[in-house]
């Protein structure tokens, strides 16, 4: 039975007109049984027809009554039972079966079903256009809230999950230049895991589940997007050259430690210096070398 809860939390949330409503199975019994049913009322027709009496429209009555009673539930599908407007159950195994008379039956799918939100264009973290999109998994988990707590729950699902979106791109930025933080580039498990517990705290009020929201698009807008590409490759170069240097760094020291344990040449301060930076200018730099042999002796 559908309620609806009054609080005095004022006019902001959803308190003050939420229908309270859960999922319960109706009250179902094979279909054949109303068959049988009512074949035997039509039979009783035909008799009290034969005998000219007086009571022929209650069979009659009776089996038009339990004929439109009958319901096929195919499997992944239910069906909602409502009977002079008060909700009764839902049916939910699959099959042949004879509900309550004068009911309304609402079907329901309870498929697994996915859907992807638009491209949409909301600002990041860090105040950066971007656009974005999402797919979303999702079931129906309680058919009575489905059907009566909203609307059109397909229709909900999917504004929420559009509106969660918006939430969670605006909570994170892009990308992260320290690389301690989280991103929306760098850290996909984190905001999908981020936003699909936001978009299933916002449509559990429709009884529905959610399975897995994954971003499926994601891209600077094009007014900042050759700017932001050149960031990227600039980012990108002195990483580069940071590991570079490192590396150099490392065979320079490795080469004056084996020439000074082996003792294969003794050198000064000065030529210890001018082989440093001989080195380095050739392991740092972007184009090979041109080998130069020098044909005196070290100091000249």
């Amino acid at each position: 039975m559908s309620t609806v809860e009054s609080s005095g939390t004022g006019p902001v949330g959803h308190q003050d007109a939420r229908v309270d409503i859960t999922q319960r199975p109706a009250l179902a019994v094979s279909g054949w049984l109303g068959v049988l049913v009512g074949a035997g009322c039509i039979w009783g027709t035909v008799v009290a027809a034969q005998h000219d009496s007086g009571w022929l429209w209650l069979p009659l009555v009776a089996s038009v009554l339990i004929l439109s009673s009958l319901v096929i539930v195919s499997p992944g599908q239910t069906s909602v039972v409502q009977f002079f407007g008060r909700y009764v159950g839902t049916v939910r195994r699959p099959g042949f079966w004879w509900v309550l008379p004068l009911t309304v039956r609402r079907s329901v799918s309870v498929r697994v079903r996915n859907f992807e939100t638009d491209h949409l264009k909301v600002n990041d973290a860090d105040g950066n256009p971007v656009e974005i999109a999402a797919i979303a998994v999702w079931q129906v988990a309680d058919t009575a809230k489905s059907t009566y707590a909203v609307d059109d729950y397909r229709n909900f699902v999917a504004v929420q999950a559009e509106s969660a979106l918006r939430h969670v791109a605006t909570s994170h930025p892009y990308d992260d230049t320290s690389g301690t933080g989280t991103s929306l580039r760098g850290s996909t498990d984190v905001v999908a895991a981020a936003l699909a517990s936001e978009v299933a705290a916002r449509v559990s009020i429709a009884g529905v589940e959610i399975v897995e929201v994954r971003i499926s698009h994601l891209a600077y807008a094009p007014e900042i997007a050759q700017a932001m590409l050149r960031r990227q490759q600039a980012n990108a170069v002195v990483a580069a050259r940071s590991r570079i240097v490192e590396g150099a760094v490392g065979m320079v020291e490795l080469a004056l430690n084996r020439l000074t344990e082996n003792g294969v040449v003794d050198l000064d301060e000065e030529r210890k210096a001018s082989m440093v930076s001989n080195l380095m200018v050739v392991l740092c730099g972007d184009q090979p070398p041109s080998p130069v042999v020098n044909t005196g002796s070290l100091y000249t």
